[in-house]
């Protein structure tokens, strides 16, 4: 017997995409140019290979569940490093947990963390739209309503949380928040998140928040979901930090991340991992402690992405309204139609993007809030993101 819960999983964004783009054959000769995916084109730093390589002999032994304690002591490490958190806040032993990447966790906790009615009613799951699809996910197989919050760019592209009703409130079980904002690249302020937080806290819901860009920005590092805790002293339980190596450090193959904040809800996920989760392979275990003892790849991964930002500041300034975001490696570019202009783009050009409105979904009044927009990752490297960005200029206004 099929969950039936799972029936409309054929919205995952890049099926959909495929359904628009795949009846049209690019009539440029031009080299394809994939501004769609968001997958770090840039090679993955030294330190990774040889971690793997020097742990080869480890592939024949079963991985803990909760990884080991020099992992753990690093994730901690480096979340006090990147967010200035005190001494003490976090305990490796109880706030934190290796994960196989970020993905599954966000999916998981679906059926982990969210029960099927909440105060007599069918929970919620509650995401800014447009969002990620692993959150819609994350709701189907919990069981749960998804709850699409309109993200417009008058509120920082963040859902507005003054416009939550105490109905909805009461059956929420999850907030699914994304900042830096994937696809948007805003960032999240401090009253913003500490706002979040106490609604958490008075409604009984968890605080999932997605901090995958983090360590992509140009500027200012971005605000994260323990730092607000921890300056407004108000300790990490309903939140819960996600955290990769996948753009972090150019490694989405690696398959790791981890999981920080509330012990209660690191310990029902570590029972999971145990009955029938994946724990990090020890080789890969070790190589993800490595990177995050390491800060230098990182810095040059944001000089790999500015540089980018700079050439899409030249090519396409004075056209679509173009705002640098802070942090992230996406554009959100409002073209009018983002359907109609990532069909041309690919037959015209050989350039595949994302149109906004297969990233979100039409509200009661049946307008999608991503629908003029389209969404490019400026993942490659600067020569391959010229010749892209040109092209892009020179199909749509020449």
């Amino acid at each position: 017997m099929l969950n039936p819960n799972l029936a409309t999983l054929n919205h995952y964004t890049f099926a959909r995409l495929g359904e628009i783009l795949g009846n049209i054959t690019p009539i440029s000769n031009e080299e394809p140019i994939l501004f769609s995916l968001g997958e770090p084109q840039k090679p993955t730093p030294e330190i990774l290979s040889k971690t793997i390589a020097a742990n080869d002999h480890l592939w024949n032994r079963y991985p803990p569940p909760n990884g080991d304690k020099e992992f753990r002591d690093a994730a901690i490490a480096w979340l006090n490093r990147r967010y200035k958190l005190p001494s003490g806040f976090l305990s490796a032993d109880a706030n934190v947990l290796p994960v196989p990447g970020t993905r599954e966790p966000l999916y998981q906790i679906g059926f982990i963390c969210s029960p099927p009615e909440k105060n007599g009613k069918r929970a919620a799951i509650l995401m800014p739209n447009p969002f990620y699809h692993v959150y819609q996910g994350a709701a189907m197989v919990g069981g749960a309503e998804a709850v699409y919050l309109p993200a417009k760019p008058e509120n920082n592209f963040f859902p507005c949380l003054e416009d939550l009703s105490a109905d909805l409130l009461k059956r929420t079980s999850i907030f699914f928040l994304c900042s830096p904002a994937n696809p948007q690249g805003t960032v999240a302020d401090k009253l913003y998140l500490k706002k979040l937080i106490e609604l958490a806290r008075e409604y009984d819901f968890i605080v999932a928040f997605d901090e995958c860009y983090c360590e992509i920005y140009r500027e200012d590092p971005p605000l994260g979901g323990l730092q607000v805790c921890a300056e407004f002293e108000l300790g990490v339980s309903n939140v819960l930090s996600f955290n990769s190596l996948s753009k972090r450090s150019s490694a989405p193959g690696l398959r790791s991340g981890f999981i920080a904040g509330d012990p209660e809800i690191i310990k029902r996920y570590g029972q999971f991992v145990t009955f029938g989760g994946a724990p990090l392979p020890l080789p890969i275990l070790h190589t993800s402690t490595a990177l995050w003892n390491d800060d230098t790849h990182v810095a040059e991964n944001r000089d790999y992405y500015n540089k980018n930002f700079e050439l899409a500041a030249e090519i396409l300034g004075g056209h679509f309204d173009l705002k640098i975001p802070p942090a992230g490696f996406f554009l959100w570019l409002n073209v009018g139609d983002g359907k109609t202009v990532a069909k041309r783009l690919w037959e015209k050009a050989a350039i595949k993007t994302v149109p906004g409105e297969l990233m979100g979904r039409n509200d009661a009044n049946g307008n999608n809030p991503g629908k003029p927009y389209l969404r490019i990752a400026l993942v490659y490297d600067p020569s391959v993101t010229e010749i892209g960005l040109t092209r892009i200029i020179q199909t749509l206004f020449e």
